[in-house]
């Protein structure tokens, strides 16, 4: 059964939608912050990240990045962070949390914990006056237009353009590092990435 031409419409928006966001994205994000994001991020001896919802997914995805380019990293649950987590990070370790709005209440907490640890805090957020900016070391600002469904609340653009900033962090910081592709390939055998990077 085809779908009514409405539907299609609609759900080809999407892309028009999710491109815009990206774009506008692009003029907000600071130079200077992203720079200072990235130095902290390069010379940390650990990197956690911390979202909920859609957010917590995309931090996921950033700490895996981040595994990838051997920046020792990984999600912290909001959830468990307040119940013990934190003691993986230690003074001089980087915290990235983000939330759109900077008012998720689970990442109050950990951010209040980053300052009495001594943990630089970096937080990616679009309400650049919000709680979450205000505890942070390091502010980076997301720009969303809208969500792509037509009720204007799923997480979807918010995931795309928050996922967007983490791959320019991850770009960034693998440069600046100097990490190279056969360091990749010690630690990517397998798949088709590994095939190529380790044929002899």
């Amino acid at each position: 059964m085809a779908l009514e031409k409405q539907i299609l419409n609609d759900a080809m928006q999407t892309f028009r939608i999710e491109a815009e966001s990206l774009a506008e994205t692009a003029k907000v994000l600071d130079p200077e912050a992203f720079s200072r994001a990235v130095e902290a991020l390069s010379g940390a001896p650990r990197i956690a990240a911390a979202g909920c919802g859609h957010t917590g997914i995309a931090c996921r995805h950033f700490a895996h990045l981040m595994c990838c380019i051997e920046r020792p990293a990984r999600f912290l649950s909001p959830a468990e962070a307040v119940h013990g987590g934190m003691g993986f990070l230690q003074p001089g370790d980087v915290m990235l949390l983000a939330s759109r709005g900077g008012k998720t209440d689970e990442l109050m907490p950990i951010a209040d914990i980053c300052r009495r640890k001594g943990i630089t805090v970096i937080g990616v957020t679009e309400n650049t006056a919000s709680p979450l900016a205000e505890k942070s070391d390091i502010v980076l600002a997301m720009k969303v237009t809208r969500e792509c469904d037509p009720y204007n609340c799923q997480g979807t653009t918010s995931f795309a353009v928050t996922c967007a900033i983490f791959d320019a962090l991850q770009t960034a910081v693998l440069e600046y590092t100097g990490f190279c592709n056969e360091e990749f390939a010690v630690i990517h055998p397998h798949g088709a990435v590994g095939k190529r990077l380790n044929r002899q």
